[in-house]
């Protein structure tokens, strides 16, 4: 077994809006917001579903590590009723090695309303329910321990305490890599996500505005320089502009691919953070462990959903 993730536990569920859908909603194009099942439900009375996965951020780049020929296993959250029971089933389709026994919890698998705009941006607005209650007694330190690498997502940090979950994973990881998730996530966890960055993560996934945002830097060029510092693998996404890794003095880049026909950009971080570990489980370069995540990351945009 090569990668074990830890993540949100969350069907998504795929619906094409307008943009005055979300004006119409207060909804910030491109975000990602929590919502009860109330506001849930109410969002999507009048959509029509494209689509249902178990997905999640993490979720999302362990299928995508498993799709490429690797074993791996995933650990998330989820209640023994009929979104959960799906959730499982579309894991085991996929090859991933499900180490949550569900059962039944107080409060509902998660869900994630993703709204796709004509532009090809999506908008979700999660329910966490019982995704977001992950707790250390659901960490089996054993199983942990048994992988190279354990990935988590800062997604996880946005409702609940699940900070002993991530605390006893960390503990146990042989080797660790997080992504930063979406910037309000940074915006709200700073302090907290600093200090991961900084003293107990070894690879780091974030955009460009993510990590702008975590430093408060007012140029990209403060954001090398802070990640210089550090010794670690940093990761950063930059749209139209590329990627580029970054580990002290050494920095390597790629350029993103054009003339794409983007039709939702859905999954785009979560397959580039795929495809640039499977090259690094793989003993492939830096340079050719990017150039597998933009190419994944390329072609997951071209079609619906975060699934290739």
């Amino acid at each position: 077994m090569k990668i074990i993730g830890i993540g949100n536990a969350i069907v998504d569920i795929l619906c094409k809006v307008d943009d005055d859908y979300l004006i119409k909603n207060s909804l910030t194009k491109g975000t990602m917001k929590l919502i009860d099942e109330k506001e849930f439900k109410n969002l999507i009375s009048s959509l029509k579903i494209e689509e249902t996965i178990s997905g999640g951020s993490v979720a999302n780049s362990i299928v995508g590590l498993s799709q490429l020929g690797n074993r791996v296993g995933f650990i998330g959250k989820i209640n023994d009723d009929n979104f959960g029971k799906k959730y499982e089933e579309g894991l085991k389709k996929e090859k991933v090695g499900f180490f949550y026994n569900k059962k039944k919890e107080p409060d509902k698998t998660g869900s994630c309303l993703i709204l796709i705009t004509p532009d090809s941006e999506r908008t979700m607005c999660a329910f966490l329910g019982t995704a977001g209650k992950i707790s250390a007694e659901d960490i089996d330190e054993n199983i942990i321990s048994k992988f190279p690498l354990t990935f988590l997502e800062g997604y996880l940090w946005d409702k609940g305490n699940p900070k002993s979950a991530f605390e006893k994973a960390i503990k146990y990881s042989n080797k660790t890599a997080m992504s930063l998730s979406d910037q309000f996530c940074v915006e709200r966890h700073r302090e907290s996500f600093l200090d991961l960055v900084k003293n107990k993560l070894d690879i780091v996934f974030a955009n460009e505005q993510e990590f702008i945002s975590l430093i408060k830097a007012k140029s990209f060029d403060e954001v090398v320089d802070f990640s210089k510092q550090l010794k670690k693998d940093i990761i950063i996404t930059r749209g139209e502009k590329g990627a580029i890794a970054i580990n002290y003095n050494q920095i390597v880049t790629c350029e993103s691919k054009k003339n794409l026909n983007i039709k939702d950009l859905t999954g785009a971080g979560d397959l580039f953070a795929a495809g640039y570990l499977h090259g690094k489980i793989n003993n492939f370069s830096t340079q050719e462990s990017l150039e597998k995540g933009t190419e994944l990351s390329a072609k997951i945009i071209q079609k619906i959903g975060a699934r290739l």
